[in-house]
């Protein structure tokens, strides 16, 4: 057997090492993408199965990084131009069909693999579990605020907060008053466009007893100035918890989000301004506003000791309740969320009137 050529053995060596360090890099990068905790806590059943997708995309994904990167880092080494051959044209090419077949047809299979399992997730966790195992909550999306309504036993009710009971699958009907928002639960893995003139749909089952507790809700599409505080709060209840929240709201004619407060309980406004009411979904007012008496010093919204200054309380409470009849000079409608008569009792409306009259009026 002929001694192979010196270039021959250091080709066939450059490949050696490109193999092993491939081998290496890629084990590397497969635990450490494995290992991150990309997402919060996967608290729907559907969660888990896009977190296992998530997982095959990194160990399928992976290697085809490194191959890449690993072949245009030694090429660089390799083939590097050299002092004294700046001027040098490099060797005639023919190519290889084969290796050009070969990494072609590889990316293919690889896609249509993953394209099938997504697919084959995404069949999973749209299925509809059986006949009347499943409510129905229509979410509704407008600048700059989400509302609930249910349809409970027959008695309808809206509500500023979601309240979902564990263990059981809810379907959502999302639409949108306005603009296009996004409905996103990041705790549930789930999210859709709510879009103006159609109804888009998800289902989730939050698990048992896993996602008891509270989850944020935010609007993923930015869709005015008022985006970032589009945010409100998914409550998931234990089923006995949840009947007997349904039984409380279906209890009173108009259950809508009330914002509690009541029963008897003096109403502490400035901090009602400054922190707004976590139960119910009503934003703090001082995100916004600046207030000089709650050292409130917001900036998307009019300053209240100037746009509020000589106004009566007639004029301040329509300004919470319908805050798009009069727009303060430079500033745009369709920020404020329109939902306070829904997320405030009348005692809290009443109180925050009385509170900003007092302090702007001094």
């Amino acid at each position: 057997m002929p001694e192979e050529s010196t270039p021959r053995r250091e080709r066939k060596r450059t490949v050696q090492q490109m193999v092993v360090v491939g081998i290496i890099a890629t084990a590397i990068g497969i635990a450490i993408g494995l290992t991150i905790h990309w997402f919060p806590p996967a608290d729907s059943t559907q969660a888990d199965k896009i977190d296992t997708l998530w997982d095959v995309l990194i160990i399928a994904t992976v290697p085809v990084f490194v191959l890449v990167t690993v072949i245009v880092c030694f090429a660089v080494i390799e083939f590097r131009m050299r002092p004294g051959e700046e001027n040098l044209d490099g060797p005639p090419i023919h190519g290889n069909t084969r290796l050009e077949v070969i990494w072609t047809a590889i990316p293919a299979i690889l896609i249509v693999g993953l394209v099938t399992y997504a697919y084959v997730v995404m069949r999973d966790i749209e299925e509809a579990p059986a006949a009347g195992n499943e409510r129905v909550v229509t979410v509704t999306g407008q600048q700059f605020a989400w509302s609930f309504a249910y349809n409970e036993g027959g008695k309808r009710f809206t509500t500023a907060q979601l309240y979902l009971p564990a263990g059981k699958s809810v379907k959502f009907d999302v639409k949108s008053k306005d603009v296009i928002h996004d409905f996103w639960v990041p705790d549930f893995r789930m999210k859709i466009d709510a879009v103006p003139g159609i109804t888009t749909h998800y289902r989730v089952t939050p698990k048992n007893p896993a996602a008891i507790g509270d989850h944020a809700i935010v609007c993923a599409e930015l869709c005015g100035l008022g985006h970032a505080f589009m945010r409100q709060t998914a409550h998931i209840l234990a089923p006995a918890e949840f009947d007997k929240w349904v039984q409380k709201m279906t209890a009173k004619p108009a259950a809508g989000g009330g914002g509690g407060g009541g029963g008897g309980a003096a109403v502490n406004a400035k901090q009602l301004f400054t922190s707004g009411n976590a139960s119910t979904g009503a934003t703090a007012c001082a995100t916004c506003h600046t207030l000089a008496d709650a050292g409130a010093q917001g900036q998307v919204g009019p300053d209240l000791d100037k746009v509020l200054k000589g106004k009566d309380a007639a004029f301040i409470k329509e300004s919470i309740l319908d805050p798009n009849k009069v727009i303060a000079p430079g500033y745009q409608p369709n920020v404020m969320p329109p939902n306070f008569g829904d997320t405030l009792s009348a005692e809290q409306v009443d109180a925050l009137v009385k509170y900003l009259s007092t302090v702007t009026n001094k």
